[in-house]
């Protein structure tokens, strides 16, 4: 019986490092591209030999160009938006996804050229598919419409508060929607969040600076970013769960989505009035914007590679009161302590939530594996007593 057990650990003990051994393997030649745009949130550590300070060096590196892409896309969405001469945020929006559109086809083509080193999975546009996906798309378009409207309202230094109820609209849609409870540390930080939220609305009104359709927007956008976990989650197996396909078919809806927006909300007459139409420095721009829109997938997939998801939150978080920090001194604004305070307590309030939901899917990962183990070892000790 011993040996028959012995005989059985080592099988499985095999199995588990050829299958180990068979994922690095692929995940060597996929490359990070693809963990990116594929939506893995981890890859196996491929620098076990690597020196501290080169392997230091690589993740300062990453996290570096991370915060200068989301950063920077920020601040130039906001310069976008706030053009006196173009009212058209829905344009602006939409001329994103057309872009996106396009670098979804080139990193296709390229993937045809060169394999090894850009490796997607080729999209032929189906319309059955375009329809299932379509009400993560309304989503979708909800969620970067009304993201753009409250940056456009009410700045960069406002911004991380205006939307920060992303995680409070989560516990609260998850319970409505999915019908998941939420535990007693997490809803506590919600309250910090929501302390946060509120303190930064009335300190910002008694500067005199406060936009409620700014605010109004913002809570929009927060509802349409949780909105769009949820629906992600509902369409995924119409994509073959490929967050590429996904992503191609999610832009392709939005673009037709926004024309009879833009034509409804008379953009296009604000287009026929804009004078910088053949202006070569404006597209650029608008391009430009498009591009880092589309980056932000690729950076944000690069830092979880090299750190993890728990230190890529961390990592968005300190980035969110850095760009807000940069806002102020950029702009020679005059921020009361209160006003700080309300921003600290948004970020500690995200940071704790994150750590939180990290402490309890560990919990729960630990779990899984013992039930099953639990379960074929009663089974087995049924089958010997039988015999």
């Amino acid at each position: 019986m011993w040996h028959l057990t012995l005989n059985r650990r080592e099988r499985l003990t095999h199995d588990r490092n050829g299958f180990s051994e068979k994922s690095r393997t692929q995940l060597k030649r996929s490359g990070i591209l693809k963990m990116a745009i594929t939506g893995a949130e981890t890859m196996v550590d491929e620098d076990h030999g690597e020196p501290f300070v080169l392997r230091a060096t690589k993740i300062a590196a990453v996290v570096a160009l991370y915060w200068f892409i989301s950063i920077t896309m920020v601040f130039l969405n906001s310069y976008l938006l706030d053009n006196k001469d173009l009212n058209a945020p829905l344009f602006v929006t939409f001329y994103q996804c057309l872009v996106s559109v396009g670098l979804c086809g080139l990193m296709q083509l390229l993937s045809m050229i060169k394999p090894d080193f850009v490796n997607v999975p080729a999209v032929n546009f189906q319309l059955k598919t375009s329809r299932e996906v379509l009400p993560l798309s309304i989503v979708f378009i909800g969620m970067i419409t009304f993201n753009n409207l409250c940056l456009k309202y009410v700045g960069v230094a406002f911004y991380t508060i205006g939307r920060s109820l992303s995680t409070v609209f989560n516990v609260l849609l998850s319970f409505i929607i999915l019908k998941q409870s939420t535990s007693l540390q997490a809803l506590v930080c919600c309250g910090i969040i929501l302390g946060g939220f509120w303190l930064g609305v009335d300190q910002e009104g008694l500067a005199g600076s406060l936009s409620w359709s700014g605010v109004f927007f913002g809570v929009l956008a927060s509802a349409c970013v949780s909105l769009n976990a949820i629906y992600t989650k509902k369409v995924m197996p119409a994509v073959d769960g490929s967050i590429w396909k996904l992503s191609y078919y999610n832009n392709i809806n939005a673009c037709l989505l926004f024309i009879p927006l833009i034509l409804v909300f008379g953009e296009l007459g604000q287009l026929s009035r804009f004078n910088r139409l053949t202006d070569l420095k404006f597209w650029g721009m608008m391009t430009v914007g498009g591009v880092f829109g589309f980056a932000i997938g690729y950076v944000t997939g690069l830092q979880i590679k090299f750190t993890s998801p728990l230190t890529h939150n961390v990592s968005g978080t300190a980035k969110a009161c850095a760009q807000t920090v940069i806002a102020v001194v950029y702009n020679s604004s005059s921020k009361s302590f209160l006003w700080w305070t309300s921003n600290m307590m948004v970020l500690g309030g995200s940071s704790a939530y994150t750590w939180v939901k990290s402490r309890e899917m560990q919990k729960t990962t630990r779990k899984a594996p013992q039930e099953p183990d639990k379960e074929k070892l009663l089974q087995g000790e049924k089958g010997d007593a039988g015999v």
